[in-house]
């Protein structure tokens, strides 16, 4: 969906400034997102002995994000070249990955809302549920996307038609008809943006007013660092923000031609309008592993307390025997604070 209008038939000037700026910034969030979220799965899969719903998440969120962000030196090609070389196979695999991988993101994005809302609402059902459903829950995320990506992988592939100079232009395309590509983007857009948009939007409303609450009955913080609730509120409206705000663009743009008339743009602005929506949609997979993970107050002490731990056994070898049942145990219990609780409202009630 990405690449279907991105190739201009202009060889001026303009659009190759257009087109190495944008594609620029796209080779930038690729770098950052890629080393981002490989950073993320080297340190959750290093601690996966102690593996929490929040553990299991993030690596799913990780791995989601990683694969989409693999898409794009394919997408700079294709810009750059103005023309498709991965064939009809590339057609299917290439598209079909981004539609999955964008489904699994968002649909992995809504999980960790759910459970950091159950975390406050019904910390102890929270706790009770086991490894093997948090599993269940990451594969149902994959299988869901996989199934709403399924048409795209059957009935999309390569297409050739003339340029305007003459030669021909290979791109890829549906092949069904324009009202049943119509209803399925339209369905897309309702399983990939209004629904996990609108239930991410109100749970975290609702663990904004909880937070508020419970900040009534605390006492106010003085000084000139901002207060925690301040924090917590941001980050909270920053999370509803960047999601809307990355993929909204994409499917409004996507749908507007199925839903209105041809708007009567310049080649250039139409240009731009494509590679905007497109840097937004993966500018999100960058973003994530900083908004939940890498800048979060539950990573820094994660990253503390892996530390003391770690002193405490090596300091105390020699005093007793070794025990990495019990220092595990320990750790354990730790991490349990850290991540399976609500990393951005539990951990700032504990220190009230």
């Amino acid at each position: 969906l990405n690449h279907q209008n991105s190739v201009s038939n202009s060889g001026s000037v303009d659009e190759l400034v257009i087109t190495s700026t944008f594609g620029t910034l796209l080779s930038l969030v690729y770098v950052v997102g890629v080393s981002g979220n490989v950073y993320t799965l080297v340190v959750m899969c290093h601690s996966i002995r102690f593996a929490t719903s929040m553990y299991i998440s993030i690596i799913n969120l990780a791995l989601a994000d990683l694969l989409y962000l693999s898409t794009i030196p394919f997408v700079v090609c294709t810009y750059f070249l103005k023309d498709w070389y991965f064939g009809d196979v590339g057609c299917r695999i290439l598209l079909s990955l981004d539609l999955l991988t964008m489904h699994a993101s968002i649909f992995t994005l809504t999980v960790m809302c759910t459970e950091r809302y159950l975390a406050v609402t019904k910390p102890l059902d929270t706790v009770k549920r086991s490894k093997s459903y948090r599993k269940a829950m990451a594969w149902g995320v994959w299988i869901l996307s996989l199934i709403l990506t399924l048409p795209m992988i059957i009935m999309v592939n390569q297409t050739t038609k003339k340029s305007s100079d003459g030669g021909v232009k290979r791109m890829c395309a549906p092949t069904w008809a324009p009202q049943a590509y119509k209803i399925y983007l339209t369905v897309l857009f309702c399983t990939s943006i209004m629904a996990p948009g609108l239930i991410i939007g109100y749970l975290y409303t609702r663990l904004a007013r909880t937070y508020l609450e419970s900040q009534r009955t605390s006492a106010i913080n003085k000084g000139n660092k901002r207060s925690p609730k301040q924090k917590v509120l941001i980050m909270i409206f920053t999370i509803v923000l960047v999601f809307w705000a990355c993929f909204l663009p994409f499917w409004i743009w996507q749908l507007l031609p199925l839903y209105h008339e041809p708007l009567r743009l310049a080649s250039h602005t139409h240009t731009c309008i494509n590679y905007l929506v497109a840097c937004l949609t993966y500018s999100n997979s960058c973003i994530n592993p900083f908004l939940y993970t890498l800048l979060t107050k539950n990573y820094r002490e994660y990253l503390k307390n892996r530390h003391k731990s770690f002193y405490r056994y090596t300091s105390s070898f020699k005093k007793r025997p070794p025990s990495l049942y019990s220092w595990g145990k320990s750790a354990s219990s730790s991490n349990q604070f850290e991540f399976n609780s609500e990393t951005l409202v539990m951990a700032q009630l504990k220190v009230q």
